[in-house]
């Protein structure tokens, strides 16, 4: 007996599946169908056959409709379908055929059109799974055997092979393991652990084979807490109720109320079933599915995947928006930021012998540095007897010499300019990659995960959408997730968490408000499930995060975001104008039906007419609202492309003016002169024909598009502000040169010129990539 409510659940949940997905596009055919047949028969004077297609309509349609009526009612509430119900009954009552097969295909429409709005994400995880290790390999007496994971206790000895995924948590034994555990913290740089630290399971192992020491079993380990967490976290996710079913609250009772008094003040059951027949609430079944398929639709064409339309309607009353920063706020991906030379070299020289040798390296460092050196346009050469120590770097011959890059031994002592690169390393969150040639330290290279350059931009936008809430949960150290926060903007930065910990967050703001999480990492994937919304970057991020996600945002862009939510705010507000619209009409009619003067053929005649003005309108949610993204001309496109390519073409420019500055502040003789010069021709033969090409093409171009010339009126002052500095250290090298040198009244103005020009260039191509480069898609 305690099983029967069980099975009787079950079966009706069966029954319910098995209308919703295959009776209803059926439904909707033999609805038109009988409608069509029953208008044909009735046009060659065939009233009884007519009669008889319109019942058969109707009747086809009161079997699905009472089950979608015990459904709701099992799920404790009566929706709006308990209308259409008794308004089929009561035509067929009154014998109002006509009206009754019209009511059906109104009914099947709208639940076609909801059915197509509203499909159910599968979040099934795959991606987690598949990275999961199997088996592992243990290390005893007779050797090396491979076991299934499941057979591993804590104290076994493993090997951990290159490019295999840690199977379990443990201990690093003998030699140092370099690993990449980006699938864990999201960060793409790799770390380095010696023997006796501690290593969680899913990190891969990107160096040498390396042996662990088992401190946890399968289960008790750090990567199947996090496939649990996934799984949880989506099996507690509840499903958005129907916009159609919060207005039946009230909707349908003041329906039934008037179809009561109708009868009862005129006698009449004919005038009850009008008033039912008018209030069918299709402007509710209609309304909102169709605007939330227009949203879906108008959503893809940006490369916006959204799952379904509760995903839709829930993001257009979100309120909190929780972000990760690896992916998500930066690119994902380290990239040269600036390069330190020795005072005897030159750092277009150091960046060229780094990227020489690099060039083979599967390193994500190396990669940064080749990228760079190629975006300079610097030839490279081709490195002979390369050695590469997991954690240590390179090591190899370029053009004759002895060179390395990567770490080096911090104990002895180290020139000045050395030191002032650990300092500024540190000030900046970033990653050091040191040069020596022929045992000698020659330069430095300094790499870190930038901002995406539409960040900020999406982030003014978002707040502007009615975001109240924003903030940052990053598995990387608090320091440079600080300085993202600040720079940003962001309402608050929570660092170093876990998968747990993210999850925990999102719970936590849940409470307050409607919340959106947002990720691309495996690590982000149990909050991406645990969130009202969660929004995978699919386009470089983890497949396990898009499973996870409601939506997902195909092209690499996060201010896609912004405009995703754009689309929801608008779907949402045009699917409640129209059903409001659409009951407003209902309402009178009903009004009209329940004195006597709408019949109910009329009435469903009427209706449709109501449905066809409510479908026009939601319809609306299709086209592009002009204000939420400005358009660009192909002119406009084209060139913001240009100066972008040239922005990364100049950053041998803008490091030439730093390291100018910064020689004449260790030594102020000839060497420094001919490094200010160098610096002084790249100006005025590169940098400032970039500034008038844009003062006088892009700028120009983007006007229409931002609103008129006052809007890079700041801009342009820039471009003053760069000349002016230019031409003042031009001054400086004429009076140098009139004196046979410089003389120590210039040293002060002239490094104050190099090292304002740094700051201003620095700024400045920072605020043209990032209010006009990211309008380009």
């Amino acid at each position: 007996m305690n099983d029967r409510p069980t099975l009787t659940a079950r079966l009706c949940h069966q029954i319910t599946a098995l209308v919703s997905s295959r009776y209803e596009p059926a439904l909707l055919t033999v609805t038109a169908a009988a409608l069509t047949a029953g208008g044909t028969a009735w046009l060659i004077g065939a009233g009884p056959l007519a009669d008889l297609f319109w019942t058969l309509g109707t009747l086809s349609a009161v079997v699905p409709a009472v089950a979608w009526v015990l459904a709701s009612l099992r799920h404790g509430h009566a929706g709006v379908d308990l209308i259409a119900v008794l308004a089929l009954g009561g035509t067929l009552a009154v014998h109002e055929y006509l009206a009754g097969a019209l009511i059906a295909l109104m009914l099947a429409t709208g639940r076609t059109l909801e059915a197509a709005a509203q499909r159910r994400a599968s979040h099934d995880l795959h991606a987690l799974l598949e990275h999961a290790p199997r088996f592992a390999r243990r290390r005893a007496l007779g050797g090396v055997t491979t076991v299934p994971l499941a057979e591993v206790a804590v104290g076994d000895l493993l090997v951990v092979g290159p490019g295999e995924v840690v199977p379990v948590d443990g201990r690093v034994e003998g030699v140092a393991a370099a690993l990449d555990e980006s699938v864990l913290t999201g960060e793409p740089l790799q770390v380095e652990r010696t023997q006796g630290d501690s290593v969680r399971s899913g990190a891969v192992n990107a160096g040498g084979a390396f042996e662990l020491r088992a401190t946890a079993t399968e289960q008790d380990s750090t990567y199947a807490g996090i496939v649990r967490l996934a799984r949880q976290a989506g099996a507690e996710s509840a499903p958005v109720v129907r916009l159609a079913d919060r207005y039946a609250a009230w909707f349908l009772p003041l329906s039934l109320g008037v179809a009561g008094l109708a009868w009862l003040a005129g006698g009449s059951e004919v005038r009850a079933v009008a008033v039912l027949v008018v209030a069918t609430p299709c402007p509710l079944l209609l309304a909102a599915p169709v605007a939330i398929v227009s949203g879906l639709s108008r959503a893809s064409r940006l490369g916006v995947v959204i799952r379904d339309g509760g995903a839709l309607e829930n993001l257009g009353r979100a309120r909190t928006l929780l972000l990760d920063k690896t992916g998500t706020l930066t690119r994902g991906r380290p990239r040269v930021l600036d390069v330190t030379a020795a005072p005897e070299t030159r750092p277009a020289d150091v960046l060229r012998l780094a990227a020489s040798l690099d060039q083979y390296s599967p390193h994500i460092l190396a990669q940064a540095i080749v990228d760079a050196a190629r975006e300079r346009k610097l030839g490279l050469s081709a490195p002979a007897d390369v050695t590469e120590e997991p954690g240590r770097g390179a090591t190899g011959t370029v053009d004759g010499r002895r060179v390395s890059i990567g770490r080096i031994d911090t104990a002895g002592a180290r020139p000045a300019w050395a030191g002032a690169v650990d300092d500024r390393a540190l000030l900046d969150g970033a990653a050091v990659a040191w040069l020596t040639v022929d045992g000698n330290l020659a330069g430095a290279i300094l790499l870190r995960d930038p901002l995406r350059q539409d960040a900020p931009r999406t982030l003014r936008h978002l707040r502007a959408a009615g975001m109240e809430r924003i903030l940052m949960l990053t598995g990387d150290r608090a320091a440079p997730a600080r300085e993202v926060g600040a720079v940003l903007g962001l309402d608050d930065v929570r660092a170093e968490l876990s998968p747990a910990d993210k999850v925990a967050a999102v719970r936590a703001e849940q409470r307050h408000a409607v919340t959106v999480m947002v990720g691309d990492g495996v690590n982000d994937a149990p909050a991406l499930a645990a969130a009202d919304i969660g929004v995978a970057m699919g386009a470089r991020g983890s497949t396990a995060s898009s499973e996870a996600a409601d939506i997902v945002l195909v092209t690499d862009r996060v201010d896609r975001l912004a405009d995703a939510v754009t689309i929801a705010q608008r779907s949402r507000r045009i699917a409640v104008q129209s059903a409001l619209g659409g009951m407003l009409m209902s309402l009178a009619a009903m009004a009209t039906a329940a004195i006597g003067l709408l019949p109910p053929t009329a009435g469903a005649l009427l209706q449709e007419g109501i449905d066809v003005v409510v479908i026009l309108n939601a319809l609306r949610a299709l086209h592009t609202d002009r204000a939420a993204r400005p358009a660009l001309s192909q002119e406009a496109e084209a060139l913001i492309h240009r100066f972008a390519a040239e922005h990364d073409d100049l950053q041998d420019v803008l490091a030439s003016v730093r390291d100018s500055a910064d020689r004449l502040s260790d030594s102020p003789g000839p060497q420094a002169l001919e490094a200010v010069e160098e610096t002084h021709r790249l100006l005025v033969e590169r940098l400032l024909p970039h500034e008038y090409a844009e003062e006088h093409e892009l700028y120009p171009a983007l006007s229409p598009t931002l609103g008129g010339p006052e809007a890079t009126a700041t801009m342009s002052r820039a471009h003053t502000e760069i000349e002016r500095l230019s031409r003042r250290i031009a001054t400086h090298l004429q009076l140098a040169h009139a004196s046979g040198g410089l003389s120590p009244e210039q040293l002060d103005d002239l490094r104050s010129c190099l090292y304002g020009l740094n700051t201003v260039l620095h700024l400045h191509f920072t605020q043209e990539e990032e209010n006009y480069f990211s309008l380009a898609p």
